[in-house]
């Protein structure tokens, strides 16, 4: 995995590379690795996730078809951690 370091911006390389790892999974399996897990833990773990799966697949597909609505888009502008504009509309003069 490579991330390339642009204008010596350390932080936005890094961010970049923590965003690849998480993509990869990378996250999710040193979690598991930490500690020991037996076969019927795996067994369920594996089941629930296969359930997971099914279900946004065809959760996906009845949006496609139209048989429920989709979910509601947010405003590009509405990112978290940021405060929105000031609004000068009801401001008097």
């Amino acid at each position: 995995m490579q991330v390339h370091v642009r204008d010596n911006n350390v932080d936005q390389a890094l961010k970049v590379l923590k965003k690849k790892m998480q993509r990869e999974g990378v996250f999710r399996e040193m979690k598991a690795r930490r500690s020991y897990e037996k076969p019927s833990e795996k067994r369920v773990r594996e089941k629930a996730e296969a359930i997971r799966r099914t279900r946004k697949a065809a959760r996906k597909l009845a949006q496609r078809e139209g048989i429920i609505a989709s979910p509601k888009k947010k405003p590009r502008d509405a990112r978290p951690g940021t405060r929105p504009a000031p609004s000068f509309a009801n401001a008097t003069h």
